[in-house]
C-alpha cells in the first residue's frame, strides 16, 4: 500500500511564500498533527553550523510550533552534540548558536533544548537485533512521550548522498558515542601527493588520530572514529574515504538507527523543506554554497521512507548539478534498505496541497 506524501510547492524564495506553502501542508495534515491537551511534544530541527544560511528558517520552525500550541499541547525544540568540533560540540555553544540564530523562546514560542546532555553523553542504551549495528544511545525522552516532529532540510551529504528525515532522526537523535558507532568505519585516508602539511586536519581531529609523519599528515586507524571532520577541514582535496563500500554501510547502520528511534513513537510526522537544496549539508553549507537543485517545495508524511524518497525524484528531476546524480546508487541503496527493515514505503502518493 503506497503512503502519502504532501505537497505543497514552493519555488520562491519569499519567506511569506513559503509560509503560506507551509500552512497549506499543515491544513492539509491536521489530522496527522492531533496532539493532546497538555501533550509534550519534541520537534527536531537542525539549526546548521555557524556559516550555515540555509538552515529550516526559524519563520518556518515557528509556524510549526503555533499549530501545536493551538491545540494546548506543549512543543519544544531539540538537536543533539555533533561528533565534530564546533559550537555545537556541546550543550553550551549549541544553545549560545541557537539563540544567535533565532530560534530562541522569544521568537519561536518554545524551547530549544540539546537533548543528549552538556557533554553529549547523557541518554538511555539500548541493545538492538541489527544487522550492522548492535547498541545505541539516544536521548532519554525517547521511548518516554508518545509523538514525535521531525522537520528537515533536504540537502546533499558527503557521504550517503542525500540527506533527509532519515539522516535527521538517526544522526541527530543519537548521543555522540551512537553517532561514532555509525561513522566508525569510514576511516578515511591522506592523499600524500596532495597533503601541503598545513596541520588543519591535525587541529580539527577530536581524538588526536592525525599526526605529521615525514612532512605529511598520517592518520592513526586505530585510534580514528571515522567523523569525517577532517574531510571538512581539508582545503586540498587530501582527505579520502572508501567511497565503493563505507558509505553504503554507513547508511545502513543510519536506517537501523532511524528504524530504532520511529518505533519507540506511537505518532511520528516529518515535514522536508526541499528548498535551498544544497551540495553540503548543514554541518558544512555556507552563504556561497553550490546547490544541487532547483526550489521545490515542502513535502510531508508519517513515512519518512516515502518522503525521502519523494524529495529525492523531485530534486532530480530539478537538478542543476550532477551531485545528486553522482551518489545515487548509495541513497538509492540506503532507502532500499529501509523499505527492507520496514521502516517505511518505497513506493507512495503524492498528494499536492
Amino acid at each position: 500500500m503506497k503512503s502519502n506524501v504532501y505537497f505543497a510547492k514552493a519555488i520562491s524564495s519569499s519567506p511569506q511564500d513559503r509560509i503560506g506553502a507551509l500552512q497549506r501542508i499543515l491544513a492539509q495534515c491536521a489530522e496527522l498533527m492531533r496532539y493532546k491537551n497538555e501533550e509534550i511534544v519534541p520537534v527536531k530541527i537542525t539549526i546548521g553550523d555557524v556559516d550555515c544560511v540555509y538552515q529550516v528558517s526559524p519563520e518556518l520552525v515557528k509556524t510549526v510550533v503555533e499549530t501545536i500550541r493551538a491545540q494546548q499541547a506543549k512543543p519544544f525544540l531539540f538537536d543533539t552534540s555533533v561528533l565534530y568540533h564546533g559550537m555545537r560540540q556541546n550543550a553550551v555553544g549549541h544553545t549560545a548558536l541557537a539563540q544567535r540564530k533565532g530560534y530562541g523562546y522569544e521568537k519561536i514560542g518554545a524551547p530549544f533544548i540539546v537533548a543528549d546532555g552538556v557533554l553529549g553523553n547523557d541518554g538511555k542504551e539500548f541493545y538492538l537485533e541489527a544487522g550492522h549495528i548492535k547498541k545505541v544511545r539516544v536521548p532519554s525522552f525517547v521511548g518516554m512521550l508518545e509523538s514525535l516532529v521531525v522537520l528537515s532540510h533536504a540537502t546533499g551529504h558527503i557521504v550517503s548522498g542525500y540527506a533527509g528525515a532519515i539522516k535527521n532522526v538517526a544522526m541527530g537523535m543519537s548521543c555522540r558515542a551512537t553517532k561514532q558507532v555509525q561513522h566508525s568505519s569510514l576511516k578515511p585516508n591522506v592523499i600524500t601527493e596532495k597533503c601541503t602539511s598545513c596541520g588543519c586536519c591535525i587541529k580539527i581531529c577530536p581524538v588526536q588520530a592525525i599526526s605529521l609523519k615525514e612532512k605529511k599528515a598520517f592518520i592513526d586507524q586505530s585510534r580514528c572514529i571515522g567523523c569525517g571532520e577532517c574531510l571538512c577541514a581539508c582545503t586540498f582535496n587530501a582527505v579520502s574515504i572508501n567511497w565503493e563500500e563505507d558509505p553504503v554501510i554507513f547508511c545502513k547502520r543510519m536506517v537501523e538507527v532511524a528504524h530504532f528511534v520511529s518505533r519507540q513513537f506511537k505518532k511520528v510526522f516529518c515535514i522536508t523543506f526541499a528548498f535551498d537544496i544544497t551540495k553540503e549539508c548543514d554541518c558544512m553549507s555556507h552563504k556561497n554554497e553550490k546547490m544541487a537543485a532547483q526550489n521545490i517545495g515542502i513535502l510531508a508524511s508519517s513515512d519518512m521512507v516515502s518522503l525521502d524518497k519523494a524529495t529525492v525524484d523531485l530534486a532530480l528531476r530539478h537538478k542543476v548539478s550532477d551531485f545528486f546524480p553522482d551518489t545515487k546508487k548509495v541513497y538509492t541503496s540506503m532507502l532500499e534498505y529501509a523499505g527492507h527493515k520496514g521502516l517505511g514505503n518505497l513506493e507512495y502518493r503524492l498528494v499536492e496541497v
